[in-house]
């Protein structure tokens, strides 16, 4: 349970109009338990149109893009404004970015470490922000509880819609464009994309080792030389989730 005050997940949109800058922006989020990508665009006014009916609290935005620059992109957000991080390859954009308040300017080739050290930025500027809200005022003890957390998701397989149960789901490996779910007793393949996925995952339950694999931490038999066991299979850890993987696996439960 998370101790009073404690700040949620950040919500986030990715805007990038290559491809694979987008690609790399969604595998580093997936890599770091307090981001959740809520959109991700390759389109500018595509991405507006999102943020003006859903409010996020991150943006990373690049700069360079057809159309609708990112700075005039962010111009255009309604307020209360969320967190900005723009993205580009070009550094002469820097002083502008900071006069909209932008909380970093990542330069392409955007390494992981320097991601991280921007997400950990946004999630202490989040925080300060959070702390200087009002109070929430106390609810009547006749008010309902808030909904239990959902116990499971629904996949598309074959012609049907495929009923999940998060607690029998073991290891989900990624094939090309499909996921294969393995759970206790089938194993079931969907058109799907991780990052979907993951956005649908109890959080603190599944952790990504592998570009290929996310894993349920409650089925992990054991970890040695660089693989996990899971349902008596042997999965590598990638080397750029490695560090991520052991940190998560240090906060839940570890002796």
């Amino acid at each position: 349970m998370a101790a009073p005050g404690a700040l949620p997940p950040l919500t986030c949109v990715l805007l990038d109009d290559e491809p694979l800058a987008l690609d790399l922006l969604a595998d580093f989020c997936a890599q770091i338990p307090f981001l959740t990508v809520r959109g991700q665009f390759h389109e500018a006014l595509a991405g507006l149109a999102f943020l003006q009916d859903n409010p996020v609290d991150v943006v990373f935005l690049d700069i360079h893009m057809p159309r609708l620059s990112g700075v005039q992109l962010a111009q255009l957000l309604p307020a209360p404004a969320p967190l900005l991080v723009f993205t580009t390859a070009f550094d002469q954009y820097a002083v502008q970015s900071y006069t909209l308040q932008a909380a970093d300017y990542l330069l392409k080739p955007i390494a992981f470490d320097r991601f991280l050290q921007a997400a950990l930025k946004v999630r202490q500027l989040a925080a300060a922000r959070l702390a200087l809200l009002p109070a929430a005022p106390r609810l009547p003890a006749s008010t309902p509880a808030p909904p239990a957390a959902a116990e499971a998701m629904f996949v598309k397989h074959g012609a049907r819609l495929q009923r999940v149960a998060f607690a029998d789901l073991r290891y989900i490996e990624g094939r090309k464009e499909y996921l294969l779910l393995h759970t206790g007793s089938d194993k079931l393949l969907t058109l799907q994309s991780f990052q979907r996925v993951l956005e649908a995952l109890p959080a603190g339950q599944f952790v990504r080792i592998h570009k290929s694999f996310v894993v349920a931490l409650r089925y992990i038999e054991h970890v040695e030389r660089g693989k996990v066991q899971v349902a008596g299979q042997l999965l590598p850890i990638g080397d750029s989730y490695r560090e991520a993987f052991l940190a998560c696996l240090h906060s839940y439960q570890q002796l």
